[in-house]
């Protein structure tokens, strides 16, 4: 009976040992910051709301996730932004705490503490991506040529050219107000159909004599595609007066 009863004792015992792992997050984090006293005006808040406790441990000790400038944006304080990094990718409650941080209610909580040091938090501060400005260095001028001598049996490339073309083929004034025109045009010979009939010199395949283009074929150089390129930037977009539908 003893045996038995030690057997049902370690099973049910077993679950309640990992549940109680589950529900202890130890987080490490600079002397800079714990002696705010932050820590004890958030933690007790995450753990009456989810039944998680967050332990405090040394920089040198084993964390399951640390306050630092490492991983994930989570308030601002000391002049700086922190940053979480999960450890312990595995551990249920170490998400629960990052998640909370991020929330609403957590940085609710994190801007409502004023430190006695006259410290504040808030929402961590998001840095906007400067995207560069993409210069043309194609001869507009040219492209404009180009378009004429070549591409104005499938598009109308200027007003001159407006009801030209192949009516189903949009104008380059439509195309242009496509928002990824840019790509299009510069890469406008690996885009169906005209694979079929182009030939960029020094760059594409000869069509095989046993397999000729269907149409005659148009040959432009490199720096003939970045002139229309050039050109096509300059131009104005077409409104259309409603979003264009592309596929």
């Amino acid at each position: 009976m003893t045996y038995r009863f030690l057997c049902i004792l370690l099973i049910c015992l077993t679950p309640l040992g990992a549940a109680a792992e589950d529900r202890l997050v130890r987080l490490s984090a600079p002397n800079m910051l714990v002696d705010t006293g932050l820590f004890r005006n958030i933690l007790p808040r995450f753990t009456l709301k989810t039944q998680v406790r967050v332990q405090l441990v040394a920089l040198d000790d084993a964390a399951d996730a640390a306050l630092g400038p490492a991983g994930r944006p989570v308030f601002d304080g000391l002049g700086k932004t922190w940053h979480l990094e999960v450890l312990s990718t595995e551990h249920p409650g170490t998400k629960r705490f990052a998640d909370w941080l991020a929330s609403e209610v957590g940085q609710r909580t994190l801007a409502a503490y004023n430190a006695p040091s006259g410290a504040t938090f808030g929402p961590p501060t998001v840095k906007k991506v400067e995207v560069a400005k993409v210069e043309m260095t194609g001869d507009a001028l040219l492209g404009h040529e180009v378009s004429l001598a070549k591409c104005t049996r499938c598009h109308a490339v200027d007003e001159a050219t407006r009801g030209k073309g192949i009516a189903s083929s949009p104008s380059f004034g439509a195309l242009r107000a496509l928002g990824d025109w840019e790509q299009r045009f510069a890469a406008f010979y690996a885009l169906n159909p005209h694979p079929s009939f182009t030939i960029i010199t020094d760059l594409t395949e000869p069509f095989p004599e046993d397999r000729p283009p269907p149409i005659v074929p148009i040959e432009l150089s490199l720096e003939e595609v970045e002139a229309v390129l050039a050109y096509v930037a300059a131009m104005p977009a077409t409104d259309l007066g409603a979003p264009i539908q592309s596929k």
